[in-house]
């Protein structure tokens, strides 16, 4: 009997030195798997093309911008963002790269419809070269370049105020297409319905820019700095979590820390700072959004070319707007 139980004491030790010795072997493993940030190692292959894209794509002839972020996650697992030449930021789960040549998959936005998008290209040099083709299966060539990291020094100095709207007739503006809606009615520039979008002809870099807007119930326009990053005017419901898709927001990147739009018919304001990517907006007198850097371009921007100058333009294609003010300071 004593023999049988110091067998069986012996098999129970080694069961729980077996048990201890997994245990052990578990947490090592999991040691071995965390991994510091700061100490990040880039996938040789995948080094050329993280970082952010200015894409042009050719769409039937006619050339629109679009936007790409490649990012890591973890160790090797390629990530980012979306822009189409309409709609906003999407993130992209996972982007799959092999022998040099990179593709993703994303679901439509506003397009509609089922199915997929798939955006396949790969590193040429300087040059990313590729292909996006729809969920309803066109094919579009796209070429993109690195996007300028746009860092200013030192202290901005201003120049004199220009007035955009004169408060008489559309001087210094064109429109985007010939359905065109705006006009100017006792002293307010005026959009009567969905129609063209409203373009300055000066172009600026840096600057301050007020504007003072109304919208109707429901209404959704937006002010585009350099004609690429739209700052967006919504009639959102006060009591709705800020957004990036709502009022004051950098349309689809960047939220406003609080919910200030005074509502429709009502007169809003937006004091909008500028500076190579750092975008300040103060709406309505409160500071919704900080010193933010803007990534890439928004959806319905004019160009992609982030490092020029461009105009001020004015959502006109979505539903009527108002402006009364339209004031910009531009940098020296």
């Amino acid at each position: 009997m004593l023999k049988r139980y110091l067998s069986m004491g012996t098999m129970l030790c080694a069961l729980a030195s077996l048990a201890l010795s997994c245990t052990e072997t578990k947490t090592e493993k999991q040691k071995e798997e965390i991994h510091n940030a700061a100490t990040q190692t880039i996938p040789e292959e995948a080094k050329g093309l993280l970082g952010r894209w200015d894409l042009t794509v050719d769409k039937e002839g006619k050339e629109v911008p679009s936007w790409l972020e490649v990012k890591l996650s973890g160790f090797n697992t390629l990530v980012g963002a979306f822009v189409a030449d309409a709609g906003s930021n999407r993130p992209v789960s996972h982007i799959q790269l092999k022998d040099g040549k990179f593709s993703f998959q994303i679901p439509p936005q506003w397009e509609g419809g089922d199915g997929v998008f798939t955006i396949e290209g790969e590193l040429q040099g300087e040059t990313l070269k590729g292909t996006i083709t729809s969920n309803k299966g066109n094919v579009f060539n796209f070429v993109g370049v690195k996007a300028p990291y746009l860092v200013r020094t030192g202290e901005a100095k201003w120049g004199t105020p220009i007035e955009l709207f004169n408060g008489k007739d559309l001087t210094g503006w064109k429109a985007s297409s010939e359905d065109n809606q705006w006009s100017v009615k006792e002293g307010i520039l005026t959009n009567a319905k969905a129609g063209a979008n409203l373009i300055s002809e000066q172009q600026f870099e840096d600057f301050k820019l007020t504007a003072e807007f109304r919208y109707t119930e429901g209404g959704n326009s937006g002010i585009y700095l350099r004609g690429r990053y739209e700052v967006q005017i919504e009639d959102s419901p006060k009591d709705r979590h800020p957004g990036s898709l709502y009022f004051g927001a950098v349309y689809g990147f960047l939220a406003p820390n609080e919910m200030v739009a005074l509502g429709p018919n009502t007169w809003n304001t937006y004091e909008i700072t500028l500076r190579g990517r750092l975008v300040t907006i103060v709406a309505n007198g409160k500071t919704i959004i900080s010193q933010q850097e803007i990534p890439g371009i928004t959806g319905g921007a004019l160009n992609s070319k982030e490092g020029e100058p461009g105009p001020i333009y004015l959502q006109g294609d979505h539903t009527g707007i108002e402006f009364r003010k339209i004031t910009i300071t531009p940098a020296l």
